[in-house]
C-alpha cells in the first residue's frame, strides 16, 4: 500500500513539474532572418546581399560580389548592383524547417559556377590577402570549418549584420567578429566600415530574376 501511494505521489509531482515549466521543455527557436520583402530567409535559396551603408548618402545600391566570376579562389567584395553574385546559406546544425535564424551558425556560399581547379569551392572563409589588404573574406572554404552568423543590426531594425565565427578552431576560444568593408571594398573581419545588409531573393515566385529596386 505504501509503495502504491509513493508511486502515485511521484507521478503527480512529475506531471505538475512538466506543466509548470514548459519553457524548459519546449525552448523557442531564435527569430527568423527576414528578407527584403519581410519573408523568412530559406536555406539553399539564392539571395543577393544588399548593402546601403558603404558610402553615406549614396543613391546606388551595393551588393556582394566576387573579384573573379566563375569563382576561382575569388575574394568577396562590394560591387555595384549589376555585378553582384547571389549566395546561399546553410545552417551548421540541421534545421527541421529550412529557415535561417538570427544568432545561429551558418555557412555562406556563392551560388555561382566554379573554375575547374582542385579544391576550389564557392564557400566563404577568411584568408590572408598577400597584396597588403590583410585578412579578408574569400572563397575556397570547407563545410563545418568556416562559420558565419547573422544578427539584427542594433541601430536599424530592418538591416542585419554578418559576423565571422572562428568557433570551429579547437585552439581558439574566440567570439564572432563583425564583417565590414575595407577602403577598397573587400569584405573583412573587423574592417573600419561596418556593413549593414539585407537579403534580396534572386528569383521571384515565377522563377524570374528580380528587377533592381
Amino acid at each position: 500500500m505504501k509503495i502504491t501511494k509513493f508511486l502515485g505521489l511521484s507521478f503527480l509531482l512529475f506531471a505538475f513539474a512538466a506543466t509548470s515549466f514548459p519553457e524548459g521543455v519546449h525552448a523557442e527557436d531564435p527569430a527568423a532572418v527576414l528578407d527584403f520583402y519581410g519573408r523568412e530567409v530559406q536555406a539553399g535559396t539564392p539571395y543577393l546581399i544588399q548593402d546601403l551603408s558603404y558610402e553615406p548618402g549614396n543613391t546606388s545600391n551595393f551588393v556582394v560580389g566576387a573579384t573573379i566570376n566563375p569563382i576561382c579562389n575569388s575574394d568577396v567584395v562590394l560591387s555595384y548592383e549589376n555585378d553582384g553574385l547571389p549566395v546561399t546559406f546553410s545552417p551548421v546544425t540541421e534545421s527541421t524547417d529550412g529557415v535561417i535564424r538570427e544568432g545561429t551558425l551558418i555557412t555562406v556560399s556563392f551560388d555561382a559556377a566554379t573554375c575547374k581547379m582542385a579544391d576550389v569551392t564557392p564557400m566563404w572563409k577568411i584568408g590572408f590577402n598577400s597584396t597588403g589588404t590583410g585578412y579578408i573574406v574569400t572563397t575556397g572554404g570547407v563545410d563545418q570549418l568556416n562559420q558565419f552568423m547573422i544578427t539584427k543590426d542594433k541601430n536599424e531594425s530592418s538591416f542585419y549584420q554578418l559576423s565571422y565565427c572562428p568557433k570551429s578552431d579547437p585552439f581558439c576560444e574566440c567570439s564572432c567578429v563583425p564583417v565590414g568593408a575595407t577602403n577598397d571594398k573587400y569584405l573583412a573581419p573587423k574592417a573600419a566600415v561596418v556593413v549593414d545588409v539585407r537579403f534580396k531573393p534572386e528569383l521571384n515566385i515565377y522563377g524570374d530574376k528580380m528587377v533592381s529596386e
